[in-house]
C-alpha cells in the first residue's frame, strides 16, 4: 500500500470519527462543558504516554500557535451548535475548511496539487454548503460558523507543518492534546464563569467517550499529514460528513431533505476523484 492511499484511508476513517465526536458535543445538555470534558479527557489520556514519547524539539511554535488557534476554534464552534442545529452548522463550517486549506497550502506555500486533487476538493466543498439551502442560519449563527471553518483551515495548515517539523509524530500528537487539554477546560470556565465545571459530574462520561475519540480522530489525521499533501487530505476528512448527517438523522431527530442524498453523492465523488489521482 503507498503512502498516500494509506494516508487517504486514515483521513476518511479520522471524518468518521470526528462527526461522531461533534455529535457528542452537540448532544450533551451544556455544550461547552462537553467541549471542555472532550480536551480535559484527552489530556489526561496522553499524560502518562510523554515519558515515553521523542519530545517535539523544532516544533514548540508550532504547538503552541495551534493551539491558540484551536482555542478560538473551539469557542466558535459551541457558539455555533448553541445557535443552531448541527446539521446546519457542521456542513458550512466544515465546508470552508478544505477550501482555505486549499488556497493556502496549494495557492501561498506551493504544496503540489494535481487536476484531480483540484477537482475533488470542490465537489466536497460544494457538497457541503448544498446541505445549507433551505435550511435557516441567521447572520450571527454563519458568522460563528464561518469564523470555525477558517479556523479549521488555520490548525489543519499549522499542525500539517508541525508534525512534519517534529521529531516523532507521536511525540507531536502526544503534547498537542496535553496542551489542548490545559487550555480548552480554563477557557471555558472563565468564558462561563465557572458554569462548565458544575455542569460536568452529569456529562463526563459522553465526555471522557468523545475525548478518547478525539485522540484517535486527530491522531489518524496528523499521521496522514506526515504521509501526504496537506489539501487534499485535509479535504477526504470532509467525507465524515456523512457520517454526520446520520447522527443528525437518526439521534439527533434532525429532518431529511432531497439535498441530502445529492451532497452525499458529490462527496463520494470528491473522494473518488481524489483517491484515483
Amino acid at each position: 500500500m503507498s503512502p498516500m492511499l494509506l494516508a487517504s484511508l486514515m483521513m476518511i476513517a479520522s471524518g468518521s470519527i470526528h462527526a461522531l465526536v461533534n455529535g457528542i458535543v452537540k448532544g450533551g445538555r451544556d455544550k461547552a462543558a462537553a467541549r471542555a470534558l472532550t480536551d480535559g479527557s484527552g489530556a489526561i489520556i496522553m499524560l502518562p504516554v510523554l515519558p515515553f514519547v521523542t519530545p517535539p524539539d523544532g516544533a514548540w511554535g508550532w504547538l503552541a500557535a495551534s493551539a491558540l488557534v484551536h482555542g478560538v476554534y473551539l469557542y466558535a464552534l459551541i457558539r455555533a451548535y448553541e445557535r443552531t442545529d448541527f446539521s446546519t452548522a457542521y456542513p458550512v463550517l466544515r465546508g470552508t475548511a478544505p477550501v482555505l486549506t486549499a488556497i493556502v497550502t496549494i495557492g501561498l506555500l506551493g504544496e503540489p496539487a494535481s487536476a484531480g486533487d483540484l477537482i475533488g476538493i470542490a465537489l466536497i466543498a460544494g457538497a457541503m454548503f448544498l446541505l445549507v439551502i433551505g435550511r435557516h442560519l441567521d447572520r450571527t449563527s454563519l458568522g460563528w460558523s464561518l469564523l470555525t471553518g477558517a479556523m479549521i483551515a488555520t490548525y489543519t495548515v499549522i499542525d500539517a507543518w508541525g508534525v512534519r517539523a517534529a521529531p516523532t509524530t507521536m511525540g507531536y500528537i502526544a503534547w498537542l492534546f496535553v496542551m489542548m487539554g490545559a487550555v480548552t477546560p480554563v477557557m471555558f470556565g472563565v468564558a462561563t464563569r465557572g458554569r462548565v465545571f458544575r455542569s460536568a459530574s452529569s456529562q463526563w462520561r459522553p465526555g471522557a467517550i468523545a475525548g478518547a475519540l478525539s485522540i484517535v480522530t486527530y491522531g489518524l489525521a496528523l499521521t496522514a499529514f506526515a504521509l501526504g499533501p496537506t489539501a487534499p487530505l485535509a479535504a477526504l476528512r470532509e467525507t465524515g460528513m456523512v457520517t454526520a448527517m446520520g447522527i443528525a438523522i437518526f439521534a439527533l431527530g434532525e429532518r431529511v431533505s432531497w439535498q441530502r442524498g445529492v451532497a452525499v453523492g458529490m462527496i463520494l465523488a470528491g473522494a473518488a476523484t481524489i483517491l484515483a489521482t
